[in-house]
């Protein structure tokens, strides 16, 4: 099974720029979505992350992950992996 990473980014966002080093650093594929002038993009992330407005917004498989510290912490335990492989 192919596991679809989307992340949620907008410029000079050193956040967004650190979950996107630890994808790259484990090799994994993911969409990226700049949404810095996409007002639009924005909403719909928005709607998807249950009401956040910060960036980075992290979903694997369509699941809601969070942003940087969360993914930096599922990957120290184990469960990035998990979810990558199911």
């Amino acid at each position: 099974m192919h596991n679809l990473v989307e992340i949620y980014t907008a410029d000079f966002c050193g956040y967004c720029h650190r979950a996107i080093q630890l994808l790259k650093s484990r090799d994994i594929e993911y969409t990226q979505y700049d949404v810095t002038l996409d007002r639009a993009g924005r909403q719909a992330m928005t709607q998807r992350a249950s009401g956040k407005t910060s960036v980075p917004q992290i979903f694997i498989n369509d699941t809601h992950i969070g942003g940087s510290d969360e993914l930096v912490e599922i990957a120290l335990n184990g469960r990035l992996d998990e979810l990558l492989a199911s």
